[in-house]
């Protein structure tokens, strides 16, 4: 059995340079990795927002990234996911763009109020 963890979960881009915003905050107390860009990193876990040159990814490729994560949290139940505001502050998008594609999320993920908001339609 898997011991219980709490990880962070961020926006990131491709590049890993985690230097504003939740990613720093990630780099500075969660463990995440410079230069690494996607995934479990300490007590993080990093969802692409921006490319390697720091521009936001289209919305299709978030939404892909943000699966890949939703069936990682999926696969470690004693874990719980603290999910940030991903892709709604340096990548310009809003909870409105984002929050559907954590519709169905696992119950280990803790979602921010914003994305609550949408997903309940208030």
């Amino acid at each position: 059995m898997t011991e219980a963890r709490t990880i962070f979960v961020f926006g990131s881009n491709l590049a890993g340079r985690h230097g504003k915003g939740a990613a720093l905050c990630a780099a500075q107390q969660h463990g995440a990795v410079y230069g690494q860009g996607v995934g479990l990193q300490g007590d993080s876990y990093a969802i692409p927002t921006k490319d390697r040159s720091i521009h936001p990814l289209p919305l299709y490729v978030i939404r892909h990234y943000v699966q890949t994560f939703l069936d990682f949290a999926q696969r470690h139940p004693t874990w719980t996911f603290n999910v940030t505001a991903v892709g709604c502050g340096l990548a310009g998008y809003s909870p409105r763009d984002i929050a559907p594609f954590f519709a169905g999320a696992p119950a280990n993920c803790h979602l921010p109020e914003e994305f609550k908001a949408v997903l309940e339609g208030r």
